[in-house]
């Protein structure tokens, strides 16, 4: 039989099947053997150990469109990235760190900032300036409000979407909202740190609609850009490509070097600096990974 994990927590696999429900498997020790970890998302094969107990075991898993390591999910379509416009104040280097991340994976993300009922059009017009030119769809909601909720029910439609971001942005108030039956823990914000309280604690498959499922995760609080070379980050900054070919050096790196149009843009405001600063901080962290290895 077939299905395809939802959620997978301390070694037990829950497998959809569709019309004959949802079994509760294990893994084959071949798994362990080969160092392969089922994933949430994975489609898979099961053999029935207890049909009254709905119980099985993993016995093959399909092949993978693509796997992601953090959040850790298989054949996702895309990622919708939750941060917060205030409360907290939304992190720019880990949103950039991430789209990175993304990008390095293939994965199409969607930019979304929540809680734009507790802000003014000037905060929501700088978020804008920012990441208007990053190369992802941007989406600014309130959930409270449920103001862009069809906005963001189009982009899940018919497809698989991580969605992700730090703790306290409200991704799991919009999963509430989109998917009411998930019975999704919201939680408070901690008022003495000001910061989002975990409330997901694994990632799990979320089924929104026939075809449309909706991937919540861990919240997360650092990444580190690995796996990348230096000179490969300036491909994952999409707004400097207008200029590239103009900067005296083919391989300019728009850091130190004159004659660098991609700086030259940066001062006359056609580049977001917010940006600009992340990827200088990211090309510092790679440069010093580098030296360590040799």
């Amino acid at each position: 039989m077939q299905g395809k994990i939802i959620k997978g927590i301390s070694g037990f696999y829950y497998v959809d099947t569709g019309a004959d429900g949802l079994y509760t498997c294990r893994a084959k020790g071949v798994f362990r053997n080969e160092k392969i970890t089922p994933l949430v998302g994975d489609n898979v094969v099961i053999e029935i150990t207890s049909e009254e107990k709905k119980e099985g075991n993993v016995i093959d898993i399909l092949e993978r469109s693509n796997s992601l390591i953090r959040p850790a999910a298989a054949n996702v379509d895309q990622a919708l990235v939750v941060f917060a416009a205030a409360k907290p104040d939304p992190n720019f280097n880990l949103l950039d760190r991430f789209l990175v991340m993304m990008q390095k994976q293939g994965i199409h993300t969607v930019v979304c900032f929540n809680k734009t009922d507790i802000v003014g059009d000037a905060d929501i017009e700088r978020l804008k300036t920012a990441y208007e030119l990053c190369g992802h769809e941007l989406l600014f909601i309130s959930v409270r409000d449920e103001v862009g909720i069809d906005a963001i029910r189009h982009v899940l439609q018919g497809k698989t979407t991580v969605l992700a971001g730090p703790s306290g942005v409200g991704k799991s108030s919009l999963m509430n909202l989109l998917a009411p039956g998930a019975n999704m823990v919201t939680g408070e914000l901690s008022k003495k740190i000001d910061r989002g309280k975990q409330t997901t604690r694994h990632t799990e498959l979320i089924r929104i609609a026939d075809g449309t499922y909706l991937c919540d995760t861990p919240g997360f609080t650092s990444l580190y850009v690995t796996d990348i070379e230096k000179d490969e980050l300036r491909d994952y900054f999409v707004e400097f490509n207008a200029y590239r070919d103009s900067c005296r050096f083919d391989t300019c790196r728009h850091i130190k070097e004159p004659g660098c149009a991609v700086k030259a843009a940066l001062e006359a405001g056609n580049i977001s600096r917010i940006r600009y600063e992340n990827y200088c901080m990211m090309f510092e962290e790679l440069e010093k990974q580098e030296r360590r290895k040799y």
